[in-house]
């Protein structure tokens, strides 16, 4: 029995890709970010249906990242967001990996090791519009001095400058000043592209900027490519515009079941007390694994009966919820935490409203984050590509499933010895 699982839509998934490229024009390409585990969705996996469905890139945090995208058997063109020490620029050039540049310090570096190495690294340029994070500075009286810059990093021997980027800042935010400042980060870097290109005397082959905000508002910066992050997986406010489905359902399973009476506490604090005789279930789900402790006893999971409300304190790696009103609900019992169940749903944008956190969604997926292997589960043509990838066959179609156990070994909590005792 697993304790807690993520199941992902591998068709939702596809319908989102085929989505975006029926959105962009002709020839504007799609890199899909699949940095920290493709948002809690699993990259390797997720990375498979965007390089099967023709994506042209794909984005990651880190060679680290890159290379289990590699060892997971991903051939697509993969370009590292992050920093990366020059030292692993021979993992690099090995591995076909792209690497973003941000300054010119960097791209001495990164260009000595690819002569040293004998091989020419891809790179994009980054250019700091005004995320005022990483990439040439290239804003007010910087312009100058960042055009010179971008254009030595350019004509550096042992590296290839195939693309220029930038990162918007606000580009979700529907007010006017945030506007303003979007349609300025675009300007700048329009003009940075402009002046870059006349003194090479050559085009950038890919430009991009346009992250998941920019996309559902602002296709004059669509360029050569987009870079969906969140809204790839069907999750943020705009998912519902551009007619995307969520991805992933997280689910868990009832570990005990007790009867309580009236007047018992709940959980830590006594916050709960039960105020009839209550049938409590507990559930291996808790604020370690994304469930906002802010949220007690201000939500409710789903089961096959109808929704059950959570009661007391949420510990670190389980709750309690009341299934008095749903008294068919058993020890073993699938409940569904995010994702649809039935004629419910919950979606992540739910629950990160409810905990105030709806600017900050990836919070909960980032709890997500490598807590088991994946598993994508087959449909029958797919059985040869699974087995050359080394994916565990376990049935079923159409959907990949990340079994999590969620904290089980982290907390040293072996799954075959969850407390399985239900109260008469």
């Amino acid at each position: 029995m697993n304790r807690t699982w993520i199941e992902l839509d591998r068709e939702a998934l596809a319908h989102n890709i085929r989505r975006y490229q029926s959105l962009l024009p002709a020839g504007c390409r799609i890199m899909g970010v699949v940095k920290a585990d493709a948002y809690g969705h699993g990259s390797v996996q997720v990375s498979q249906v965007l390089e099967e469905l023709g994506a042209d890139y794909l984005a990651v945090s880190s060679l680290d990242e890159a290379m289990e995208l590699r060892a997971g058997g991903i051939t697509m063109p993969i370009l590292i967001l992050g920093h990366t020490p020059p030292e692993r620029v021979e993992e690099l050039l090995r591995y076909h990996i792209t690497q973003a540049v941000t300054c010119e310090a960097k791209a001495l570096e990164y260009s000595a090791e690819a002569v040293r190495c004998g091989g020419t690294l891809k790179v994009h340029i980054k250019v700091d519009t005004g995320m005022s994070r990483l990439g040439f500075l290239c804003g007010g009286d910087h312009f100058e001095t960042g055009v010179a810059g971008i254009c030595a990093a350019c004509t550096l021997p042992g590296l290839e400058a195939e693309g220029i980027f930038t990162h918007f800042a606000v580009s979700d935010e529907a007010d006017a000043e945030s506007d303003a400042y979007t349609r300025g980060q675009f300007d700048l870097f329009c003009r940075v592209i402009g002046a870059v290109e006349q003194r090479l005397g050559r085009r950038f082959p890919l430009r991009h900027c346009a992250n998941t905000g920019a996309v559902a508002r602002w296709p004059e910066t669509y360029l050569d490519m987009v870079r969906p992050g969140l809204l790839l997986y069907g999750c943020g406010e705009f998912a519902g515009q551009l007619g995307l489905r969520p991805v992933m359902t997280l689910k868990t399973t009832v570990s005990t079941i007790k009867v309580y009476e009236p007047g018992t506490s709940v959980s830590y604090g006594r916050r709960f007390v039960t105020d009839r005789t209550t049938r409590m279930g507990v559930v291996p789900y808790g604020y370690a694994d994304g469930f906002f402790r802010c949220l007690s006893d201000r939500w409710q999971v789903m089961t096959a009966e109808g929704p059950a409300p959570q009661r007391g304190r949420i510990c670190m790696d389980m709750c309690m919820i009341d299934v008095t009103h749903v008294p068919y609900v058993r020890l073993g019992d699938e409940v569904t935490i995010m994702g649809k169940d039935g004629i419910y749903e919950i979606t992540a944008d739910d629950i990160a409203r409810e905990a105030q956190k709806t600017g900050d969604l990836v919070e909960l997926f980032g709890a997500l984050i490598n807590y088991g292997n994946a598993i994508l589960k087959k449909t029958p043509d797919m059985l040869p590509v699974l087995k050359s990838a080394g994916v565990v066959d376990s049935g079923g179609k159409g959907l990949m499933v990340l079994y999590a156990g969620f904290n089980a070994a982290l907390h040293g909590e072996p799954i075959e010895d969850m407390e399985l005792n239900q109260a008469a």
